[in-house]
């Protein structure tokens, strides 16, 4: 299947590791133009050396708990470069802990983090798109916009926020081209996973090991998802070939969501 993406150009954040650096690579694998946006610099240039050279690729130095900052520092690389027409919003989840026990300050780091960055990347973004007639934007969330997960209250709450303000800015932005769909990943064998994991396995007095294999179990599919399966569904909703699909949720959790 020719994806049509070869030139496009793509900010992908979060891209340092995980679901957010393997698709970093399976886009630029399809010719796009990556440009990465993460924190840690040292990790950044790590990641821009395993890119194919014949590439314009780049990457952008953000703090996402500064939404002004990143909005900021991404405006100017649009006014010095290039726009883009594939977003990625992708920034690590909440620390776990039930909902009850969660302070105001946690909710609004995630809140802050989500949220606020996921809006102001779509806005400085957006007007690229429009002009190209074709964008983009695809938010790396959780299954627990469909099901809530025990033990991540503050998580549940803010994905929630995010896709029901991804739906509304699919309405809005569905006639301009620019489609935005939300990729909600199972457990992913990822930093994120192995922190959960060990926190689990501490509540329940158990090894993490032992954790490791009920969590599993979890899913039909009876292991973790390798971050580039996910990838694999991230860099097919920004391509030409999903044109027609917008404002939806797509689980890639090997079947453990029980709803529809």
């Amino acid at each position: 299947m020719d994806l049509k993406l070869n030139n496009k150009n793509a900010l992908v954040c979060g891209s340092t590791q995980g679901i957010g650096k393997a698709t970093a690579l399976l886009l630029a694998a399809e010719g796009v133009n990556v440009t990465l946006c993460a924190r840690n610099e040292e990790r950044l240039k790590q990641v821009l050396a395993e890119l194919p050279t014949h590439r314009n690729h780049d990457y952008i130095i953000a703090d996402f708990s500064n939404p002004k900052d990143l909005q900021d520092k991404v405006s100017s690389y649009i006014e010095e470069n290039h726009g883009f027409h594939i977003l990625i919003n992708n920034t690590g989840g909440p620390r776990s802990g039930s909902v009850l026990e969660a302070s105001l300050k946690q909710f609004e780091n995630a809140f802050t983090q989500h949220l606020k960055c996921n809006h102001v990347l779509a806005q400085v973004t957006i007007p690229f798109m429009k002009q190209e007639g074709f964008g983009r934007i695809i938010n790396v969330i959780s299954t627990s916009v469909k099901e809530p997960i025990p033990g991540l209250g503050v998580s549940n709450t803010i994905r929630g926020a995010v896709g029901n303000w991804s739906k509304t800015l699919s309405v809005e932005i569905g006639a301009l081209g620019i489609t935005v769909n939300n990729v909600l990943p199972g457990f992913t064998d990822t930093e994120r996973l192995t922190e959960i994991i060990k926190i689990k396995a501490n509540k329940e007095g158990t090894s993490i090991e032992q954790m490791t294999e009920i969590m599993k179990n979890y899913t039909p599919a009876k292991r973790f998802a390798k971050p580039k399966e996910t990838a694999n569904a991230i860099v097919f909703l920004a391509s030409e070939c999903a044109s027609y699909i917008n404002g939806i949720n797509v689980p890639v959790d090997g079947g453990r969501t029980k709803s529809l």
